[in-house]
């Protein structure tokens, strides 16, 4: 397989921006690894169901597909997990892909890790299976340090994973490898895609106007704007009541090297984990990136 994904989204729309999502087809709930993805995903969910008490974090992939599930590969394949090969599973996902955005007869929710790009000329994104996409973007100093806890590793390995664009998540039991790329390049990717009907979020927003950053997002899916709602997807999705549910029922998607999921969820709690040199070095290959999300100061240093 390639090693490394080349940036495309093929299909051309007429034009590009914010405009309410309607019609057939997978829009994206797309981010880095631990950048806030289940959170908006807890957010949307709570906010669609609109019932009186909070949604289930176990229950959320009733809400929202992943595309790193194995089972339709499974399916479609006829072929045991184990069976199958990387470059197998690598060709099967735009049929996946298509399965996924004719399963509703409206849009349908996907969460998804992977870079906007290809591998041995199949995309990984498959364009025409896709409406559109919300990327959710964190300071990649955090993401260090939340994807260090995350996944067992020391804070040295995640720098070096994060900033790696041949970076890919391992299969695991009921889950195919993701392609990551670098934080910058999948940043990048995703916000250049020619023709995406897109709508980019902050984690950091999130924190700071938690309402009016869903309220941008649930305009731009056309799902009205109710402030009750609003009010309470956050009240009910906010992070100490996700880590509650996590201790009292556990959550699938923790990885066993993990103690929990849920970790602090703090902005700026990377100056706990990280050394100015190490700080220094992501900013300086990821300066681009950063500056372009609002990550910098004029003089290059970070703003939390």
């Amino acid at each position: 397989m390639a090693r490394r994904p080349r940036n495309l989204l093929e299909r051309r729309a007429s034009s590009r921006g914010e405009r309410p999502i309607s019609m057939s087809g997978i829009v994206w709930l797309a981010s880095y690894p631990k950048s806030g993805n289940t959170w908006l995903r807890a957010l949307l969910a709570n906010y669609r169901s609109n019932a009186p008490a909070p949604v289930p974090i176990n229950d959320l992939p009733l809400h929202c597909l992943s595309d790193n599930h194995s089972r339709p590969y499974v399916e479609l394949s006829g072929k045991s997990e184990a069976e199958l090969t990387p470059a197998e599973i690598n060709r099967l996902r735009p049929a996946v892909h298509r399965r996924m955005a004719a399963s509703q007869a409206e849009w349908v929710m996907v969460k998804t890790h992977s870079v906007l790009g290809a591998l041995d000329g199949v995309p990984l994104i498959t364009p025409d299976a896709t409406r559109a996409a919300v990327y959710v973007a964190r300071n990649p100093l955090d993401v260090a340090a939340s994807f260090a806890d995350h996944y067992g590793l020391s804070i040295d390995a995640a720098l070096r994973a994060i900033d790696n664009e041949h970076n890919a998540t391992p299969p695991a039991a009921g889950a195919i490898f993701q392609f990551l790329s670098s934080w910058s390049r999948h940043v990048e990717s995703w916000r250049a895609a020619d023709g995406l009907a897109l709508h980019v979020i902050r984690y950091e927003d999130l924190h700071r106007d938690p309402v009016a950053t869903l309220r941008g997002a649930v305009r731009f899916l056309g799902l009205g704007e109710d402030e009750a709602l609003l009010a309470r997807a956050v009240r009910f999705s906010a992070f100490d009541a996700l880590a509650e549910q996590e201790r009292r029922s556990g959550f699938v998607e923790r990885p066993r090297k993990s103690e929990r999921f849920f970790r602090h969820g703090k902005v700026g709690d990377w100056r706990k984990s990280l050394s100015n040199m190490q700080a220094d070095a992501l900013i300086d290959r990821c300066r681009s990136a950063m500056r372009a999300l609002g990550y910098l100061t004029a003089d290059g240093a970070p703003l939390a």
